[in-house]
Order: C-alpha cells, then sequence, then structure tokens
C-alpha cells in the first residue's frame, strides 16, 4: 500500500496520538503556543496548518504537541 496509506494508523499506533485529518492540535515552544488543524500526514510525520499564519508544517506527532479536545467526536 505504500507510506501514504500507513501513515496516519502508524502515527497512532506508533506515538499513541489521536492524530487524524482535522484533529486540533498546539504546538507550544520555549516563546509561545501555536494551534492549527492538522491537515495530512508525510510519511511518520503529520502537517498542520497553522492558524496565525495560514502556512503548514511537518511536525514530529508528540514532541511538543497537544492534541486539543473538540466538540466534534
Amino acid at each position: 500500500r505504500g507510506a501514504k496509506a500507513m501513515s496516519m494508523d502508524y502515527i497512532r499506533r506508533t506515538y499513541g496520538v489521536l492524530a487524524k485529518r482535522g484533529a486540533r492540535v498546539q504546538f507550544t515552544d520555549a516563546v509561545k503556543a501555536v494551534q492549527g488543524t492538522i491537515v495530512g500526514s508525510r510519511g511518520q510525520y503529520i502537517r498542520v496548518r497553522w492558524d496565525e499564519t495560514g502556512f503548514t508544517h511537518t511536525m514530529h506527532p508528540d514532541w511538543m504537541m497537544v492534541y486539543l479536545k473538540t466538540s466534534n467526536p
């Protein structure tokens, strides 16, 4: 099936996170916290579109990343 087919499931199983397209996340570093939406994956990484800038970045799924609860199950 290739990397694309296995990515989100692999990320969930390997890192124990709730990664899925459309999920809301928050990344916090020493300076500030930013929120965004998961728009996809690349291999074992998630692709996040940040609210503040609209840019999409490839991020490690559990490094300084918090998966936010939403009203949609």
